[in-house]
């Protein structure tokens, strides 16, 4: 007899004597959930990665390097520390996970029985017509009992399966709060090297813009002793003004990326210029990539995307339960008297004992609709969980296409501003023995200032590809500020 059946039998014993309830013992046995086994969908991605970016076997995995293993700078450590204590968002996140872990305490609570004390007083005045004796009577009533609240019997399972979807939704929130902690780590990280970027870049500015400065000085004196044309003068302070423009543009952008990187942290953050270039490999290490079904185990968005699953099919239990009759218990005993002297003594021992059987008969198809909104909030659920693989296999895979060619173009950039310099040195020569007129000299200087921000750029794309890759394979260790539960619930606990 399987759990269905032995629920409709029960539901024809229920009228029937007392003598019967070994019988409904028997039958309520193994009787738990009617909720459908859960099967994890497949994978929605192929099994390995695209082959333009290739595998590298190792046995480290994402999870295992904490960010502070991986990312090696002491101050970018220090920057994401500040910001997983004082970030608001993050904060908000964990909040959330703790109005779900007390929503599932209410319904793990359910479960059991609510028994309290009462105690009561009453007194009351019957007039003569009503007394029976002829007379006025005003009497005093004592009474005091243990009692038990409304407490449903779950033959069905309803109320272990909305304990059940509860737990889910607070695993799914911690796991989005783990995503939220992922996340941050990655924004603030891009925003430190954004800043170093700009750092380099600024450096590169102010060296060209000394460097054009003179030679505007220089070019002012020739021109004054008529040496050289008013034209060359023109093309040397536009050139000078151009770098200075450029100096401007990046010390504004670098004022709005330290707002943007204080409001991560969530504190206001001293980071004066750096005078010196970026060490690439000082940073953060490379990070094999693994297979895609690492991933499942290992990225909090998916992790919580199938909690959310779990929870959607205990409610589709939840919503079958409904199909079947409510059992419910209440009860009292205790004490009542007249006297308060009398109430602990002498027969004054009273009790009440109230089992409820409660049945929907017609209810124009209510519980069938109900029954399909579960059914369908369970779909969604299933294709948002593939939503959330497909994505994080494309974050994957464009960390890896990433790291591949942006190291392909650094070393392309580094050959082009080498190349660039010479170029600039020989029309500088070319110009001073009156070979080639000033015009070669500008656009030389000017294609080598381009080159070296780009060189500036790409290197620090090239990193931000590496945060993307361990932010997509799903990070590692995390720290977090919240206080410690030696209870925290399982998906194993009652």
């Amino acid at each position: 007899m399987n759990c269905h059946q032995r629920c409709r039998t029960l539901a024809a014993l229920v009228a029937r004597p007392l003598s019967l309830a070994p019988l409904l013992a028997a039958v309520l046995t193994g009787c738990v959930s009617l909720a459908p086994l859960y099967e994890q969908p497949p994978m929605p991605v192929p099994q390995t990665f695209p082959e333009s970016a290739p595998v590298t076997q190792s046995t480290v995995n994402a999870v295992e390097i904490g960010w502070r293993d991986y990312f090696a700078d002491p101050v970018l450590q220090g920057l994401i520390a500040d910001a997983l204590a004082y970030n608001r968002d993050l904060r908000l996140a964990m909040q959330r996970v703790e109005e779900t872990l007390a929503m599932y305490g209410i319904r793990r609570a359910d479960q059991f029985p609510t028994i309290g004390v009462a105690a009561d007083f009453a007194r009351a005045r019957v007039p003569a017509g009503l007394s029976g004796v002829d007379r006025a009577v005003t009497a005093s009533q004592y009474q005091v009992g243990v009692g038990l609240a409304t407490w449903e019997l779950d033959f069905w399972g309803r109320v272990a399966n909305l304990k059940d979807a509860a737990l889910q939704n607070y695993l799914a929130t911690d796991a989005a709060r783990q995503a939220a902690t992922l996340a941050l780590i990655e924004q603030v990280a891009n925003s430190y090297l954004s800043l170093r970027e700009l750092d380099e870049r600024i450096l590169l500015a102010q060296e060209t813009i000394a460097s054009r400065e003179k030679s505007y000085r220089i070019f002012t004196r020739r021109y004054e002793v008529g040496a050289t044309s008013k034209l060359d003068l023109t093309q040397v302070e536009t050139l000078w003004r151009q770098a200075v423009a450029l100096g401007a543009q990046l010390e504004q952008e670098r004022a709005m990326r330290v707002n943007a990187l204080q409001v991560l942290v969530g504190k206001p953050v001293d980071l004066p210029h750096e005078k010196i270039r970026l060490d690439d490999s000082g940073v953060m290490s490379d990070l094999p990539a693994g297979l895609p079904a690492d991933l499942l185990v290992n990225r909090p968005d998916i992790l919580a995307a199938e909690y959310q699953l779990r929870a959607a099919n205990a409610n589709i239990g939840v919503a079958r339960a409904e199909f079947f009759p409510r059992v419910t218990l209440t009860g009292s005993a205790g004490t009542a008297s007249t006297e308060l002297s009398n109430l602990f003594t002498g027969p004054s021992r009273t009790w009440n004992f109230g089992p409820s059987v409660s049945l929907p008969i017609f209810d124009m198809g209510r519980r069938e609709a109900n029954l399909d909104v579960a059914k369908a909030q369970r779909d969604q659920a299933v294709t948002a969980y593939e939503q959330a693989i497909q994505a994080a296999f494309r974050d994957v895979a464009d960390a890896l296409a990433a790291r591949q060619w942006l190291a392909e173009q650094v070393d392309v950039l580094r050959a082009t501003v080498d190349a660039q310099a010479e170029r600039a040195r020989l029309a500088q020569l070319r110009y001073d023995h009156g070979a080639s007129p000033f015009l070669e000299v500008l656009d030389a200087q000017r294609d080598l200032l381009v080159a070296q921000q780009q060189l500036v750029q790409t290197r620090r794309a090239l990193l931000a590809s590496r945060v993307s890759l361990y932010a997509a394979l799903g990070g590692g260790r995390f720290e977090t500020h919240t206080d410690a539960r030696d209870t925290t619930p399982t998906q194993n606990n009652p």
